[in-house]
């Protein structure tokens, strides 16, 4: 009965130190009732989003967090931010989940909660253990946002592996390899993002490609028939040129390029 009473007790005992009651009043993180660290709040983007510098009591500054916009968020959860934590004193980054509505309280308890100051100074342990436990993970989020032009226009496959349109580049292609008569593609944006990846037989008298799109992460098998059997075909450009203009045409026309 002595064992079952200590062990409640200790029970307890864990419990009161695990619960941490965190409020921000005038500047200041308070944890369970006492000073924990001050914050000063910059608002950005009129005030939708923010940045934080966090302080300790003795005025060092210890923290800058600022919105991780290249990070993608969850397209049906829109309901928290990413940020990106820089832990100066302890050398250390991190990213973490702030929610999007009430930016402040919601980062004063992270950083309340976060057991990484010690003797009011931000102890290099901690933080790693805080970045491991409540840090994020998220994907980069892609651009795939299209060059501005008139698509009504002739395109354009050039030597140097770049497409045009209406006098603009909007994309380009290397081959990325050839085997058993399979050859192997990438098209991508100017940016370098690639858009397409894609195989086929035949070279200039292929009848169809299988094809993946990043963007909407599909893979298909799509025809390309050729309307007349290409038996030469100039080589300055790729062997596969005749091919890869419908593939080019194909991808503009389904706004992949």
């Amino acid at each position: 009965m002595h064992k079952v009473i200590s062990g409640l007790a200790l029970l307890f005992c864990v419990s009161v130190v695990q619960a941490q009651d965190v409020d921000y009043k005038k500047g200041i993180i308070q944890v369970n009732g006492k000073d924990y660290a001050k914050l000063e709040v910059t608002k950005q983007n009129f005030g939708l989003t923010k940045s934080f510098e966090v302080f300790s009591l003795a005025g060092e500054k210890i923290i800058i967090a600022a919105p991780a916009t290249e990070f993608e968020s969850d397209k049906s959860d829109n309901s928290y931010l990413f940020y990106r934590l820089t832990f100066l004193t302890a050398d250390q980054v991190g990213i973490f989940k702030v929610a999007s509505l009430g930016q402040e309280k919601s980062f004063a308890k992270l950083i309340g909660t976060s057991g990484i100051l010690i003797n009011d100074k931000a102890d290099a342990i901690k933080v790693k253990e805080f970045i491991a436990a409540k840090g994020a993970s998220p994907k980069i989020a892609v651009n795939y946002a299209l060059v501005a032009r008139s698509t009504s226009w002739p395109i354009t496959i050039k030597a140097d592996k770049t497409i045009e349109q209406n006098a603009k580049i909007i994309g380009n292609f290397k081959p990325t390899g050839s085997s058993n008569g399979l050859d192997m593609y990438e098209f991508a944006l100017p940016s370098g993002v690639v858009v397409a990846k894609v195989s086929f037989t035949g070279g200039n008298n292929a009848q169809n490609m299988e094809l993946f799109t990043a963007k909407d992460n599909l893979k298909r098998t799509v025809p390309i028939p050729q309307q007349d059997k290409i038996l030469a075909a100039d080589t300055s450009i790729d062997k596969n040129y005749f091919t890869l203009k419908r593939i080019v045409k194909w991808l503009v026309d389904n706004q992949y390029l």
